[in-house]
């Protein structure tokens, strides 16, 4: 007798995973507390009712362009390093990527607010 597998239908696989507010939000049951460090990392990401100052990068969304960048060994050692020391020193789990992503939006900022008077102008000048 062969044995049959049910496999998810695509319906499926491309419901929506949160249900819509309740309209009475009071009855509405809590989720679960998160673990500390998942805790910590969803605390790093600002609110959205938070107007920041200047240039934010774009955070944890699905990014639909890329760049490839070209590093030395010593340079993605210095990245992982970082990524590693946020992990353990301050609970933070972020990927490269975003690392990457809020480094580069702390430099454009700088280099907006600044002009010339920017660390990146006075490094690439050198």
């Amino acid at each position: 007798m062969a044995r049959r597998v049910s496999l998810p239908t695509a319906d499926d696989l491309f419901r929506k995973t949160a249900d819509p507010v309740p309209e009475d939000a009071a009855e509405a049951p809590q989720p679960a507390e998160p673990s500390p460090a998942r805790r910590r990392a969803v605390a790093a990401v600002p609110e959205p009712a938070e107007e920041p100052k200047g240039r934010r990068s774009s955070g944890r969304v699905r990014h639909d362009e890329k760049m490839t960048v070209y590093v030395t060994a010593d340079e993605l050692v210095d990245i992982e390093h970082a990524r590693l020391t946020l992990r353990r020193d301050h609970g933070l789990a972020v990927d490269r990527g975003r690392l990457v992503r809020e480094a580069l939006s702390i430099v454009l900022a700088d280099l907006e607010e600044h002009g010339d008077d920017s660390e990146l102008v006075r490094r690439l000048i050198r």
